[in-house]
């Protein structure tokens, strides 16, 4: 691993992210950074699905090689962050890098949007030098197990979530292994994260973050006040402090996959 582009053992992703981003995704961000100071990341790495760059910003001590991602929006508010020394407009299915191109790609919170997936991983098989990692993570098949609303509502909730939050996929591991094994890709490990509490704290944060989602059409940016001082967030970092800290669940509503190229 490349330890200059990690941050410090022990570094706090929760608070950076809770004045950035709405309180249920800066929950599911944090998490997820701290993963990334122990994978096998070598440059030159492509950042695939960067969107506006405030994971990257978040996750790495310095910029990233390359950001791709589809939509212009994000990328203008990426190019702000710094996050990738370079940022390109392109769709996965169609990368636009030569062969063995990368040794790592990153695609966080990214994969389960793609309808068509089976090309993606395919053009990242073709983008990957041997032996270079693709690091991924996805809502799993247990992503709406516990949600409260199909406690209540059943089946067409959890459907309902699932379209709302825009997924196509929500696999285990075995799904994944074939996948990735299509592909031309080897599943070395893979593991669950986020427990109940965190996936109920998330599905609430769907409803409870719709002024954000104001806030971010009339000013530009999701927190109004991002300060530590600010009550509201020290309330918020209090109650999700214990489920940043959760250890790694058995069984959990995301997984985490880390494929090579044999």
């Amino acid at each position: 691993m490349d330890n200059a582009l990690a941050r410090p053992v022990g570094h706090d992703f929760l608070w950076p992210h809770l004045l950035e981003v709405p309180y249920f995704r800066a929950l599911l961000r944090a998490v997820e950074a701290r993963f990334y100071q122990d994978l096998p990341i070598v440059p030159p790495v492509l950042d695939l699905g960067s969107g506006d760059g405030s994971f990257a910003a978040q996750a790495f001590a310095r910029p990233l090689d390359v950001g791709l991602d589809p939509w212009r929006q994000p990328l203008r508010e990426s190019r702000a962050r710094g996050a990738h020394r370079l940022l390109v407009l392109a769709q996965g299915a169609r990368l636009p890098f030569a062969n063995a191109a990368f040794n790592t790609i990153i695609s966080n919170s990214v994969l389960e949007h793609i309808p068509d997936l089976d090309l993606v991983l395919a053009e990242c098989y073709r983008v990957l030098r041997t032996g270079g990692h693709l690091l991924f993570s996805a809502p799993s098949d247990h992503f709406t197990d516990w949600l409260i609303g199909r406690k209540l509502f059943g089946e067409r909730y959890a459907r309902f979530f699932n379209r709302i939050s825009r997924h196509y996929h929500c696999e285990g591991a075995q799904a994944w292994q074939a996948r990735l094994t299509r592909a031309g890709l080897v599943l070395e490990r893979a593991w669950y994260y986020f427990s109940p509490r965190a996936l109920r704290a998330l599905e609430l944060g769907h409803y409870l973050g719709l002024p954000n989602l104001l806030y971010k059409w009339l000013a530009g940016r999701w927190v109004p006040f991002p300060s530590r001082h600010n009550p509201l967030l020290r309330a918020l970092e209090a109650w999700l402090r214990p489920i940043y800290n959760e250890p790694l669940p058995a069984t959990g509503a995301y997984i985490f996959c880390v494929a090579r190229k044999p």
